[in-house]
């Protein structure tokens, strides 16, 4: 597989602390805005991209090239984030559910921030299933068939919960 960063993973699998700190700095913008998109919150994500950057230390040899790093990288953010969301499941209630729609908001950029807002809001109102799909199709650009991989579901299901999602969307329902 050809990928822009296989001789940079196989320096640091071999042990090269240079190339490892080139791939944290080449891809450590995109862990951090999964993150983001999958959690709510810059915190979280903060929090979150700090775990997988100290995840990649010991899971950078188990590396097999079968997808592209970044791919791969993603799948590690999303059971990252995913592992989050466990540990804290207890203690979210309605402080979370604020700090999903106030931590997502963009700053004021010349954009309409209502409608940012909105989006936003409809994104993290949307089941797990759902708002992990958008994250890693939407936001991180994914295929359907890399995202399928990573989700541990058939491409088709990507393909039919991105539907639904614009359906939902497209209906003010992004709570089913």
């Amino acid at each position: 597989m050809d990928d822009p960063d296989g001789e940079l993973v196989r320096a640091a699998q071999a042990g090269d602390r240079a190339a490892f700190a080139a791939l944290l700095e080449r891809h450590y913008d995109r862990v951090h805005g999964l993150a983001w998109q999958l959690t709510g919150s810059r915190a979280d994500a903060e929090d979150v991209a700090q775990d997988v950057c100290c995840a990649l230390v010991e899971k950078i040899g188990g590396f097999r090239g079968e997808a592209k790093f970044t791919t791969w990288l993603c799948g590690i953010t999303l059971n990252a984030a995913r592992d989050l969301h466990r540990r804290r499941r207890s203690l979210r209630g309605l402080a979370e559910r604020l700090a999903v729609v106030t931590g997502l908001a963009p700053r004021p950029d010349g954009r309409d921030l209502h409608d940012a807002m909105w989006v936003t809001s409809a994104v993290a109102r949307l089941k797990p299933a759902y708002r992990d799909t958008v994250a890693l199709v939407a936001g991180q650009q994914l295929s359907h068939a890399e995202a399928a991989a990573l989700l541990g579901v058939a491409e088709a299901t990507v393909s039919w919960r991105m539907h639904e999602v614009r359906r939902l969307l497209s209906q003010g329902d992004a709570t089913a």
